[in-house]
């Protein structure tokens, strides 16, 4: 086992991380950038280095200063969380070369699964289900276009390397796809450097459920049950729960078979995730893998008892998998809010500020991964998730009433939030009927 891990993140990742560390005896080293010297990552980790100035590309993306930070402390591994670096395959291929221990899956997986157009191929051969679409990137838009016409509208046009909702475009008819086309180019080639775009049939009001997956370097993968993540703004999750409602009981046995299927073809390593849609006949379709512990993973936690960073941290170690497919038992049922510090009123605009007043809920079965304290200052330049706020119930009906009650107790002051919004969701008449698709938020912002 690890004696020393860095972890190469911020937040309340880099917290969740280093509290998992603590708990198995690995000391922790934390990064931060200038505007993050108060942040708690950096006052619960063991040792911290300071790797640039606030902006993330001159510090958080900086590779060789969270390289160099790693060798001078003497930490084994790097914990990347999620984001930032943490589908990097370049960065991934650089802590082999120097000895360093990447807790996640190899840089050819990274690159083979984060690569949308490859993944299609690669899900196609394992016969997994995937959405009518484009074969191949493309990068010029009459290219595109054509794939576009043989689909038939309204088509996705995605980022070939993109992810978090960036580099995406919705066109439903012929004469905006060349526009629409470009500004998803631009986007995705200042987002990631890679203007390769792909093509898909646009499902509509479809639903976004993904499958959690653990694979160890001896060939042992399985899965741990399925998530609903279709709650979702301008493609941001806002609500996950687990297990997904109004699943039968074969379409989660086959989609969790699909998802062991798709990890096994690319001979998959770590904790990831398989994302799928399902529209309203109830088929499933591969949307994309995920190469890295999931913003929602600690609601899959909550309802099968499995640490999954812990988990990540003992595969990247060489250890075996301590439990079989048969092991995994999914027993009551979880809801996640993610919190942002935005202006719901002002079209979500961010809103950065200081913490003055800060209450967390607590109680049996409530659960808050949070970086946030009192006097805290939230950075601008960063993410606006600022907590995900966590309940685990006997039942669903069990989990909304004990989700209403701990948002109602959450109190953040300072700043504006998306706390009344996600109050406002979750007493929604389609929500707690549990019959919603990934067009609910829009709809209910349009009844406003």
């Amino acid at each position: 086992m690890f004696r020393k891990i860095l972890i190469a993140n911020r937040g309340e990742i880099a917290v969740r991380i280093i509290r998992a560390c603590k708990e198995m005896g690995i000391a922790t080293v934390a990064v931060y950038s200038s505007a993050d010297k108060e942040a708690l990552h950096v006052r619960l980790a063991d040792e911290a280095v300071c790797i640039g100035p606030a902006s993330a590309k001159d510090s958080y993306l900086k590779m060789d200063r969270i390289l160099s930070a790693t060798m001078a402390s003497g930490a084994e591994a790097i914990h990347p969380g999620f984001g930032f670096l943490s589908e990097n395959s370049k960065f991934a291929d650089l802590c082999e070369k120097c000895n360093i221990a990447f807790i996640g899956p190899s840089a050819s997986v990274i690159d083979q699964m984060g690569n949308k157009s490859a993944a299609r191929n690669t899900m196609m051969n394992a016969e997994v289900p995937v959405v009518p679409g484009s074969k191949e990137a493309v990068t010029v838009a009459q290219e595109g276009k054509k794939q576009a016409d043989i689909c038939g509208y309204p088509v996705i046009i995605k980022a070939s390397a993109g992810g978090g909702g960036k580099g995406m475009r919705i066109a439903r008819e012929e004469k905006e796809f060349i526009h629409l086309f470009e500004t998803a180019r631009k986007e995705a080639l200042s987002a990631f450097g890679d203007g390769s775009m792909y093509i898909e049939k646009y499902v509509e009001n479809a639903r976004h459920i993904e499958v959690q997956i653990l694979s160890d370097r001896y060939g042992n993968v399985i899965h741990l049950g399925e998530r609903d993540c279709s709650v979702q703004r301008r493609h941001q999750k806002m609500i996950e729960e687990a297990p997904a409602t109004g699943l039968s009981k074969d379409q989660r046995i086959k989609m969790g078979e699909a998802a062991v299927r798709a990890a096994r073809a690319v001979g998959y390593t770590g904790a990831g995730t398989i994302e799928f849609l399902v529209d309203k006949s109830g088929n499933y379709y591969f949307m994309e893998m995920n190469t890295r512990i999931q913003v929602e993973h600690g609601i899959t936690e909550l309802v099968t008892g499995v640490d999954l960073i812990k988990e990540q941290i003992r595969i990247a170690a060489g250890e075996k998998l301590a439990f079989k497919q048969d092991d995994i038992m999914i027993r009551g049922h979880a809801i996640e809010c993610r919190i942002n510090a935005e202006s719901p009123k002002r079209n979500f605009l961010p809103s950065p500020g200081t913490i003055n007043t800060l209450h967390l809920p607590g109680g049996n079965g409530v659960r808050i991964d949070t970086a946030l304290y009192n006097g805290y200052t939230i950075p601008s330049m960063y993410d606006s998730l600022v907590a995900k706020l966590m309940v685990y119930a006997k039942d669903r009906d069990e989990a909304l009433n004990k989700m209403s009650s701990a948002l109602s107790e959450l109190l953040i002051e300072g700043i504006d939030t998306n706390i009344d919004f996600q109050y406002e969701l979750i007493h929604h008449p389609k929500f707690l009927s549990g019959h919603f698709t990934t067009s609910f938020v829009e709809e209910v912002l349009e009844e406003r």
